[in-house]
């Protein structure tokens, strides 16, 4: 195949295929009394978008979750929950990512830090224009999933 890669084996010298696979992330819908937490991206590509980031070699998701949590809201997270994943190619404009949504409870003061340039509470009903990658779709799929489930966050 002409287009597969390949790279020699540092050990051994053999040709070993290299492959191109999604990158993984993690999203987490944050409940505060008065809203949910977006953070205002100070990097590209820019927006508003749930707090979150790329799971690290040897992390589980939920360790992923709780780690981008902290480090972009300064929160801890109470009830953590998975609540879907999406992979559309395109959802991340600079490469493939597949990304699994938490949902979860903050404790602690929230304040935007790391990779945030603001944080702010939101409604359901009054969410930002600019919602970065497709947390706009996310968000909407999560609203609609709890809206008819009384014990659930909203």
């Amino acid at each position: 195949m002409a287009d597969k890669k390949t790279i020699d084996c540092p050990k051994c010298g053999h040709p070993v295929e290299v492959f191109r696979n999604p990158l993984l992330t993690v999203d987490i819908i944050i409940h505060l009394p008065g809203g949910i937490v977006l953070i205002e991206r100070k990097n590209p590509p820019y927006g508003w978008a749930l707090p979150g980031g790329f799971v690290d070699y040897g992390e589980s998701l939920e360790a992923a979750a709780r780690r981008e949590a902290k480090e972009e809201t300064g929160m801890e997270l109470d009830d953590l929950e998975q609540f879907g994943a999406y992979s559309d190619p395109a959802r991340d404009p600079r490469q493939h990512t597949v990304t699994v949504v938490f949902s979860a409870r903050g404790r602690g003061q929230p304040k935007a830090a790391d990779d945030a340039k603001r944080l702010q509470l939101f409604s359901s009903d009054r969410l930002p224009r600019e919602l970065a990658f497709d947390h706009g779709q996310i968000l909407s799929d999560y609203f609609a999933s709890i809206k008819h489930q009384p014990e659930r966050r909203s």
